[in-house]
Order: structure tokens, then C-alpha cells, then sequence
């Protein structure tokens, strides 16, 4: 399973627009193919990162529907929608993402990711993306033994993320050294708290994630991101 990662710089003024052409033609196009589905579409919470940023994230089964997606927008029936939706934005960045051995996600059933547009409250995603200077198989199983094995303990109701999915790019098309974590902020308020006051010294002290964290990495970007109330994910 392969996972298309695109970060779309969206012009201000046309941010409904292009909400609308992908909730109205890319959404329902991949549910009409028998390899691909579009799962998150979400955008960066306001006054988090830059301004109109929406971060798509699209499953795709296999190299075989790749190559064909790759086509269809190239030269088939996707040519002239992608080069309406490049009218409504400045850039997009693409990376094809793979899940890590430990992520709780690996496969995606297609046939059950909804794609009616069916509305819901939206929910709060933390994407966060490291660049270890340890090598990156050692820092992956690094995020699993440090991060996800004991967030994984903690008690019902006091967990502050759900760890969804670790992914690390699919060899040859993106930089190699690097690896994301995608996690639903399951208690919003607690967020607050923390991004409201600095780490105390126990919570960096020796035995902690935030020390250890450091033998592998001191590079990493956090986005607080929001999905759409028809996201089909969520």
C-alpha cells in the first residue's frame, strides 16, 4: 500500500474552490477506480503554520495503480482537472509514503473509505516529521521503543495522541533520512496546556523521550492540522 503525501500552497482567495474540487471530483474519481482512495484532506489549523495550507493524503493499493494515476494525470482524463486545480494554487509538494513495520496502519480496505462527503464534526491531527542524524531504520524502531510503546500503556482517557500511522518515504522519491507520524489529538485541551508552557526539567531528564529522542534526532517539524467537515478520514 502506498500512500500519496501532497502539502498544496492554496491561493487565499480560491481556498472553497479548491476545497470544492476535491471534495467534488478527486474524492469521487478515486472511489470509482479499484485502487485508490483519497482519506484525509485536511488544512492547517489557523495561526499553527502557513497560511492556506491544506495537507492531502491519498492511498493508493499498489506501483500498478501509481504508474496509472501517474498517467491519467499526465495525459488521460485527470490532465485538464489538474490544470484547473493549479489555477486555484501556487504549489503542490508530493512525496509517495510508506507505513514503517510497527505503524498500527499498514493497509487501507478501499471499499470502506467513504467518499459521499458525508458530514462531521472535524478532528485535530499532529503530522510530525523528523531528520535523524542516526540511521533512519534505527530511528524508526527508536519512535516505536521510546514513544509508541509506552504511549501505548497509558491509561484510557489520559492518552493526549492516538499514533495512527509511521510512515518513511517510498525508496527513490523523496529524501531518504527521514520519517512522519500521523496522530489524532484525542484531548485538544491538554494540547493547550502543553504548548502553553515549557517542558519541566523531569520531563527532559535522562529516561524521558524528550532526552533520549536526542541520540537520534534534533531536527523535526510539528503541523497542527485540521480535517475538512467531509474529510473521509477523521
Amino acid at each position: 500500500m502506498l500512500f500519496l503525501h501532497e502539502v498544496h500552497r492554496v491561493q487565499g482567495a480560491k481556498e472553497d474552490e479548491f476545497e470544492a474540487a476535491y471534495r467534488d471530483h478527486w474524492m469521487p474519481t478515486m472511489a470509482k477506480s479499484d485502487y485508490a482512495r483519497l482519506l484525509w484532506y485536511t488544512n492547517h489549523a489557523l495561526g499553527t503554520g502557513v497560511s492556506y495550507n491544506v495537507v492531502t493524503i491519498t492511498a493508493i493499493e499498489d506501483g500498478r495503480g501509481w504508474e496509472d494515476l501517474i498517467r491519467r494525470v499526465q495525459k488521460g482524463d485527470l490532465q485538464s482537472w489538474m490544470v484547473a486545480v493549479d489555477h486555484l494554487r501556487y504549489d503542490v509538494i508530493g512525496k509517495v509514503l510508506v507505513p514503517v513495520h510497527w505503524s498500527p496502519l499498514q493497509d487501507v480496505d478501499l471499499g470502506s473509505v467513504p467518499a459521499d462527503g458525508r458530514l462531521h464534526e472535524p478532528s485535530l491531527f499532529m503530522e510530525d516529521t523528523g531528520w535523524p542524524y542516526a540511521a533512519l531504520d534505527v530511528y524508526i524502531q527508536g519512535w516505536h521503543d521510546i514513544y509508541y510503546a509506552p504511549m501505548e500503556k497509558t491509561s484510557p482517557g489520559q492518552q493526549l495522541l492516538d499514533i495512527q500511522a509511521c510512515f518513511q518515504p517510498a525508496h527513490g522519491t523523496h529524501q531518504r533520512r527521514e520519517a512522519m507520524l500521523w496522530q489524532k489529538i484525542l484531548r485538544p485541551a491538554a494540547l493547550t496546556k502543553l504548548l502553553g508552557r515549557e517542558a519541566r526539567p523531569e520531563q527532559r531528564a535522562p529516561g524521558t523521550y524528550m532526552h533520549e529522542a536526542l541520540a537520534l534526532r534534533d531536527q523535526w517539524e510539528s503541523k497542527l492540522l485540521r480535517t475538512s467537515t467531509w474529510s473521509p478520514l477523521f
